[in-house]
């Protein structure tokens, strides 16, 4: 009956076109989410997701009647050929049908919508956080007394519901901010060391801009507004403002966001829009990818992302000449502010699986996170910081000055995003950030966006 239930969901929210991920994103971020496909049939969207991510294959697990088998719904397209590997090499270990499928970037919640009304539904899926979780709820399994729950580094990174029943584990801890050309931008006169307040930050990358024609870059790479890209400031940018709201009001979520520092959060995007490589008129069809690769080209200093893309830039560049700024927007105690870090990124089980799905699952889960192979691959190929007993360390840098960071008495910004009341909320703050950036939009409806939509949005998840 839930399964009906979700496909009669999905099949309303492809028509209205509203659905559209984050995250990393979450749908991810890492993070981080692009809209959801045209209306059309539901296999034909999620193979299209899978496709765009690189996945191998597409389509769901087969049957394979008397053993337990695992479909695993992967929300990160960057890891995709790392999680195709694992799963090959554990079927050869151990005979058990591993399928890893690999929704497209931002597509996440519509591909497991899609996916979880089907008779092969993926039996490991990801939620975002405790709002993830509120709409999956009853498709996730138990983890209480699971061995990769047992395994965890603290209580912390077990996602529970209302009853303090363990639904989901954290499977990596990640930090973002605005990674950084150390070499160009020492090229330009300035160093990391140097820039420790926004007013620091601005100050470097107006005189980049208008010296652009002579250093031969710019200061940021481009603000894409696509949908493969524009999480990063509608949910990573955002987290910013929310951050310090809570922060001042003594919170960890509210039902209406006040918008105490969206004066500060329209500062940090009017310096990325108007110090990039493109006009700000050309965002909106600006992708991930352009991005990575003006930076990856040596066209911009700076380019707001995560650890995530430590293995992409690792290909260009030594950890000598990359480091990452915390995200400054002119509030608190800045010379001591860390990156943002924290997850969204919880495993949950399917609570509708067979026993024997279920038993495999599980089984699979723990030897990502104990196994010589498992550990390695996470930390090493996938640049992960997983937080479990086991945990190789990570030889990501970016993972490493987090970590110098809070030993040196910075404060981490937490991730908050996974407070926002819906996708929805996302995506309309997102297409008031692009028609901002086009001048076809004011401020004005960014803060509606941002505020009033806040109330809407909680309110009709809560009813």
């Amino acid at each position: 009956m839930k399964k009906k239930v979700v496909s009669v969901l999905l099949s309303t929210a492809m028509l209205a076109t509203m659905l559209a991920g984050c995250g990393n994103k979450a749908a991810a971020p890492a993070g981080g989410d692009a809209p959801a496909s045209e209306a059309g049939s539901e296999a034909a969207s999620a193979e299209a997701g899978a496709s765009e991510a690189g996945a191998s294959e597409a389509a769901a697990p087969a049957a394979n009647a008397g053993e337990g088998k695992v479909y695993y719904l992967n929300f990160k397209p960057e890891a995709d050929e790392q999680w195709q590997k694992l799963a090959a090499d554990y079927t050869a270990e151990t005979g058990v049908p591993v399928t890893v499928v690999t929704a497209a970037s931002g597509e996440y919640e519509t591909t497991l919508q899609s996916e979880i009304a089907k008779s092969e539904a993926p039996t490991m899926f990801q939620v975002n956080g405790p709002v993830g979780l509120s709409n999956w709820v009853d498709y996730c399994y138990d983890l209480s007394d699971a061995e990769i729950t047992k395994g965890l580094t603290s209580d912390d990174y077990a996602l529970k519901d209302a009853d303090g029943v363990t639904r989901g584990v954290a499977y990596v801890i990640e930090s973002y901010g605005i990674i950084t050309n150390k070499k160009l931008l020492e090229k330009a006169g300035y160093s990391v060391d140097k820039i420790q307040s926004f007013d620091d930050l601005k100050k470097a990358a107006e005189d980049i801009t208008a010296r652009k024609d002579e250093l031969g870059f710019s200061a940021f790479a481009s603000t894409g507004m696509d949908s493969s890209s524009d999480w990063r400031f509608k949910t990573h940018l955002a987290n910013l403002p929310i951050y310090f709201e809570y922060q001042e009001d003594g919170i960890n979520s509210t039902e209406a966001i006040k918008g105490t520092y969206l004066d500060n959060y329209k500062n940090i995007f009017d310096l990325y829009i108007n110090n990039s490589t493109c006009d700000p008129k050309e965002l909106s069809a600006k992708t991930a990818d352009d991005a990575r690769n003006e930076f990856l080209d040596g066209k911009a200093v700076f380019y707001q992302n995560g650890s995530w893309e430590y293995s992409s830039l690792a290909e260009k560049f030594s950890d000598d000449e990359l480091a990452m700024l915390p995200i400054y927007i002119g509030v608190g105690d800045e010379a001591n502010q860390g990156l943002c870090t924290g997850t969204e990124n919880y495993w949950c089980v399917n609570s509708e699986a067979s026993e024997e799905d279920i038993a495999a699952t599980l089984a699979f889960m723990n030897w990502c996170v104990t196994s010589e192979e498992g550990t390695k691959t996470m930390a090493e190929d996938m640049g992960f910081t997983i937080p479990f007993k086991t945990a190789e360390a990570s030889p990501n840098v970016f993972v490493k000055q987090d970590a110098d960071n809070t030993a040196a008495g910075k404060k981490p910004v937490s991730w908050n995003f996974t407070t926002m009341p819906s996708e929805e909320w996302k995506n309309t703050l997102g297409s008031a950030l692009t028609a901002y950036a086009a001048g076809t939009g004011s401020w004005d409806d960014v803060k509606t966006a941002f505020v009033d939509n806040w109330a809407t949005e909680y309110s009709l998840a809560n009813e």
